[in-house]
């Protein structure tokens, strides 16, 4: 018997006979690298895949990132490091697996790119902490594509961004196996329900398509390869610390994945867990996307020896007071971790809003923000001189730091304090505070000055599912879902801190496992039910 989802209670209720509208082997939910790579392996393994992707642009984050791959030429080292990255939160067999796909990726990116000429490269870059193993990693990237330059953006992408070259060589694939008949990719597309048989197995989908409800069967599994929760509001509210937490770039990823994942009996980790920098808000409520603060290089404490740029900026709570280095390792990862303190004698998080605060030879050193978005309308272009922000609001201006202090509710006095000490931490050449290194420091003397609202900005989450070495999504007992897997940032195995390239090394190494996998998934089923 097979069951349906009752499409008016959301309910599991059985049904007489298949009422599907489509067929296929294999669909994969989520059109960015991750779902990609899967549709990719399930079609070379012999499989007739739907690649469905509800937004009008695929690409989703994926298009959007600094495209190096994390790889590496030692499968144990990198287990090491990923073992520390993850804190004991993620089983040692889908860490094995995983650092033993990164030593394959550059030659898999290598095959792909006979499609289109792609010329990859791999560079040695020693990961951002300085665990054991961090030196045995490197990053594999697309360095060009003939015929492909650099334009304004790619499909929806502002702006044009490493890891559009990276998706090129994977929609071009996509694409050549599309021509062969071998997948079909349906854009716009929202999946809503996951079908399940009377044994839980899964079935196929529920979609709706060009406003029409379609059941559609998959022969031998579902892939789940759609992002994380980054743009659903709720699901932040319930899984984090501190709330708002700005979404970065994306508007695709509201957790569609996660529920749809959770109706079927999944078992959920890491869902605490997200990846970003601090950032600015827009004070227009309906931009829907956070500012970045400038990014500034990366670096590896005892393994870092060239100097780092100036920062010219330092961070305040609703005190005025400072409370942390402002240019800690791994920005983009720990950057929105400071925002969860709680005051218990305030009541409230008393960093959220923080203050990101400069003066005027800061203003002219360069732009305090930046733009990374993939989506069709949304897009703020940061002025070179911020001037532009002191009009519309995004920035603060005063004359004096009491002005200041007066504009942001802070006391003056502590706001005051702070500066001065700051000031004559950069005339002496280190921070006792809090550590930030010399040579990043920059004295704030010069009026007028300024100040940026600061918010928790999350790039993406690694919540999601739970699956095991071979990509199938498990239920709280440890048992898997049959016909069900995952992939990438949806249930990532990141559930501590963060390895830059991290995500994408899952998108290429998930994705390979989830579908070949599920090509093979439902064989036997398969011929069951013929």
């Amino acid at each position: 018997m097979v069951a349906f989802l009752d499409a008016s209670e959301h309910r599991i209720t059985p049904g007489a006979a298949a009422r599907w509208q489509a067929e296929y082997d294999v669909i994969v939910v989520g059109y960015g690298a991750a779902g990609a790579v899967a549709a990719i392996e399930s079609a070379d393994a012999g499989a007739r895949v739907l690649l469905i992707e509800k937004m009008p642009d695929p690409g989703g984050i994926s298009i959007l990132s600094a495209g190096g791959v994390r790889v590496s030429d030692d499968a144990g080292a990198a287990f090491q490091y990923l073992r520390r990255t993850c804190g004991g939160r993620t089983p040692d067999d889908v860490l094995r697996t995983l650092a033993a796909g990164m030593t394959e990726v550059p030659d898999y990116l290598r095959d792909l790119a006979r499609v289109n000429g792609a010329v990859v490269r791999v560079e040695a870059a020693a990961g951002n902490y300085p665990f054991s193993g961090c030196d045995s990693l490197a990053y594999a990237d697309v360095e060009s594509i003939p015929g492909f330059g650099d334009p304004a953006g790619y499909l929806a992408a502002r702006p044009f961004r490493p890891g559009c070259l990276l998706f090129k060589l994977l929609l071009d694939n996509v694409e050549a196996r599309r021509a062969a008949g071998r997948i079909d990719v349906w854009l716009s597309t929202s999946v809503e329900r996951l079908v399940q048989g009377a044994q839980r197995e899964v079935l196929g989908v529920r979609l709706r398509r060009g406003g029409d409800s379609l059941h559609v069967q998959a022969r031998r599994a579902v892939v789940l390869a759609c992002g994380g929760f980054e743009a659903d509001e709720e699901m932040k509210r319930q899984f984090f610390v501190s709330t708002p937490v700005l979404p970065g770039s994306f508007r695709g990823n509201t957790g569609d994945g996660i529920r749809m994942a959770q109706a079927a009996g999944a078992a959920l980790w890491h869902m605490w867990h997200h990846h970003g920098p601090y950032g600015i808000r827009h004070p227009d409520p309906s931009y829907p996307f956070g500012i970045y603060a400038k990014i500034l290089p990366m670096w590896t404490p005892e393994r870092e020896t060239k100097p780092l740029p100036q920062m010219a900026w330092i961070i305040v709570d609703q005190r005025g007071r400072r409370y942390v280095n402002e240019y800690p390792p791994y920005i983009s990862d720990t950057g929105v971790r400071q925002f969860d303190h709680y005051d218990p004698s305030a009541y409230r998080h008393d960093r959220l809003p923080s203050f990101l605060i400069f003066d005027e030879a800061g203003r002219r050193m360069y732009p305090m923000g930046r733009s990374i978005t993939n989506d069709r309308d949304a897009w703020y272009e940061w002025s070179s001189d911020n001037l532009k922000e002191v009009e519309n609001g995004l920035l603060q201006k005063a004359d004096t730091i009491e002005a200041l202090a007066r504009k942001l509710g802070i006391e003056e006095r502590e706001l005051v304090r702070t500066m001065s000490d700051w000031n004559a931490g950069c005339d002496a050449g280190r921070d006792d505070a809090f550590g930030r290194r010399p040579e990043t420091m920059t004295p704030l003397r010069e009026g007028p000055f300024y100040a940026a609202s600061l918010w928790p900005v999350v790039i993406n989450t690694q919540g999601g599912p739970v699956h095991d070495a071979s990509q199938r999504v498990l239920d709280p007992f440890g048992e898997p879902i049959a016909g069900l897997y995952a992939a990438g940032e949806l249930g990532s195995v990141f559930g501590h801190i963060y390895m830059a390239g991290g995500n994408l090394a899952e998108c290429i190494v998930g994705g390979r496992i989830a579908g070949r996998n599920a090509a093979r998934a439902g064989e036997t089923a398969h011929t069951q039910r013929a």
